[in-house]
């Protein structure tokens, strides 16, 4: 046997260790009738209706949850389909339109059971620690710790001497194409009923594309490119990486060698049919700073770490807090609801390094909401 035969026997056992560890892991989670199980889509139901018990049609499913749970159950399992079509509508979000498909509360119930007993506990087995959104114990301060503590070992190696390449993926969401996703499936589960009944939610979207506003999109854009990720920590050999849903960063001591990842990069991403934004995607320095999920990084020549928010959303709270006093004055909001919120924003920007940002929105708050002025 020659060396690299006897390479290529480890390869395979250890992928087909990898893969009976995978089957013992989610073997519970691999079927149909766990999703369908009447218990599991009441429970579903209780936290389904969280933000929303308000609403009418809350209300009446919730009258008769046991019942529509049953139904429900008997509905999946006989193979109907469940889809109750869209409600659309848009939303501007920090100056951008978002479309937004919502789906009807019956529908919401079937996905939040399909995630927590299927496609969360098998998906996300496959990602990597640094991809930070959507995920229990994780989030935006999950994401911005693990950077914190990429740039802290890049210093210790190489000094503020590096560079960053910032990604962005263009319409992320509109480009997934679904061909891949059916691959991803077929590969997680050995039960075909379950693959084929979670295709309904993403053919529900047309050809191409997952819609904002489903649960299960929200999962499948975290796993869509997990290809990436793993490419860039396994074959490009990337430790300082991290993602954040379509946000990624790669931090190396060399210019040249980011720019050959991003040429990887782009690759990977173009078989999967995502379109890197051009105008977010570049390559800067570490000792100017660099901005990711809307907070700006700065590694200084002392190895400090230093957090600022982008000068857009202090901007954009100085906007709001004149806005929402013309509301009270209009007797559209309260003072206790504009308190919270600020004290919301204040309680965010506040793990910032950002004493005289909070301290000049503190006048201002104080100028509008005690003297009574309002600034044009």
């Amino acid at each position: 046997m020659t060396s690299e035969e006897r390479r290529e026997a480890r390869y395979l056992r250890r992928k087909e260790y990898r893969d009976l560890k995978r089957r013992s892991s989610t073997k519970g989670h691999d079927s149909i009738e766990r999703v369908a199980d009447i218990n599991a889509l009441i429970a579903a139901c209780k936290k389904a209706k969280s933000g929303v018990s308000w609403k009418s049609s809350v209300q009446r499913y919730l009258m008769n949850r046991v019942k529509n749970a049953v139904k429900t159950s008997e509905s999946i399992l006989s193979g109907k389909d469940v889809r109750k079509g869209f409600i659309n509508f848009d939303i501007v979000e920090r100056g951008k339109l978002r479309h937004i498909s919502s789906v009807h509360f019956s529908e919401r119930v079937v996905q939040r059971s399909l995630c927590a007993n299927a496609l969360i506990p098998v998906l996300t087995r496959g990602l990597i620690y640094d991809n930070g959104a959507s995920v229990k114990g994780k989030g935006i301060s999950f994401a911005v710790n693990r950077l914190k503590t990429h740039l802290h070992r890049h210093y210790r190696k190489h000094g503020n001497e590096g560079y960053v390449l910032m990604i962005d993926f263009s319409n992320y969401f509109g480009s997934m194409r679904h061909e891949p996703i059916r691959e991803l499936l077929d590969k997680s589960f050995e039960d075909k009923r379950l693959a084929d009944f979670t295709m309904l939610f993403v053919d529900a979207f047309g050809d191409v594309g997952m819609g904002l506003g489903s649960e299960a999109s929200q999962i499948f854009a975290i796993a869509y490119p997990s290809s990436v990720d793993h490419c860039i920590k396994e074959r490009l050999r990337i430790k300082g990486y991290g993602r954040y849903m379509d946000d990624m960063y790669l931090i190396h001591e060399s210019k040249a060698r980011l720019r050959e990842c991003l040429e990887v990069i782009r690759a990977e991403c173009a078989r999967l049919g995502i379109r890197l934004n051009a105008k977010k995607t570049h390559i800067a320095k570490l000792s100017r700073g660099f901005t990711f999920l809307k907070t700006q990084f700065f590694l200084t020549g002392s190895g400090r770490v230093v957090l600022k928010a982008c000068r857009e959303s202090i901007v954009r709270q100085r906007r709001k807090l004149k806005k929402f006093r013309k509301f009270m004055d209009k007797g559209l909001m309260t003072y206790g609801q504009i308190y919270n919120s600020y004290m919301s924003w204040r309680g965010y920007i506040g793990y910032k390094n950002a004493y005289r940002t909070i301290r000049n929105m503190d006048r201002l708050f104080n100028k509008l909401f005690f003297s009574g002025e309002v600034s044009q």
